[in-house]
């Protein structure tokens, strides 16, 4: 979906600065002077050119056949949630039928049903499950992002993909600092791309470093010394809620500590 075309909550326009290498993403993140300018340059980044052709050929040939009739967004995926909200989610990546298709974070698939759902039960979203952008989902005093932008094949992003990635996220991170109180991880990937933007900020890390479990909390310290509170879950994968290893109380227990 070109930028500017009329999707619901694109944030870029045609004019939007397009990073085509590692190093135009660490210069255009550094360089975006607030949430909606890192969205938007986001949103059209095509530094990585396996993630590219991929997200492209699933958004126009390789559609699901149950969304065979629907467009798709066929972009990376933007943060989603008002800007300076002080809780923080922290994903793996978009879904090549889910995020990829509706353009919103965590939407349009199974484990989207499961994150929405509990944020609503908690009062952070105005829906129980989102399908579609422009669906009237909005979030509340949350936003989520995740470790790498672009839907990658077997939901597998390469060791050099996600260093490339990586400075949108640790942008990210300082334009929420002033105003940012936890941050959920959700899942291994989630926890680590966190802990290594954290650090990579100038953000104070524990040592040894904190490890990752469903459940698990540590304090962190950012550069101007504001305490910021890192909590883990298992990641809404359909791998763990249709196995009962994450079960609906457990994602609950841990958003309420937030």
């Amino acid at each position: 979906m070109p930028p500017g075309t009329g999707w619901p909550g694109d944030p870029a326009t045609p004019l939007t600065r397009v990073a085509r290498t590692a190093a135009g993403v660490r210069r255009l993140a550094s360089g975006a002077a607030d949430v909606a300018e890192l969205d938007a340059r986001v949103s059209v980044c095509r530094a990585c050119p396996r993630l590219v052709a991929w997200r492209e050929a699933v958004a126009t040939t390789g559609r699901r056949a149950s969304f065979a009739d629907q467009p798709y967004w066929g972009r990376p995926g933007p943060g989603f949630g008002p800007p300076g909200a002080p809780v923080l989610v922290v994903g793996l990546a978009p879904a090549a039928n889910g995020a990829n298709r509706t353009g919103r974070m965590f939407t349009g698939d199974r484990s989207g049903d499961w994150i929405y759902a509990a944020l609503h039960r908690a009062g952070y979203a105005t829906q129980a499950a989102s399908h579609h952008g422009g669906d009237g989902l909005e979030l509340r005093g949350i936003r989520i992002v995740a470790a790498v932008r672009c839907a990658p094949p077997d939901n597998k992003p390469t060791t050099e993909e996600k260093a490339a990635c990586a400075p949108w996220l640790e942008h990210d991170l300082q334009l929420a600092e002033p105003g940012l109180r936890s941050v959920l991880a959700l899942g291994a990937i989630g926890w680590d791309a966190f802990l290594r933007s954290a650090r990579a900020v100038g953000w104070s890390v524990p040592r040894p470093r904190p490890r990752f479990g469903h459940g698990a909390e540590a304090v962190l310290h950012t550069s101007s010394g504001r305490e910021v509170r890192l909590l883990g879950s298992y990641h809404v994968s359909q791998q763990n809620t249709f196995t009962g290893r994450l079960t609906e109380e457990m994602l609950d227990a841990v958003i309420a500590r937030l």
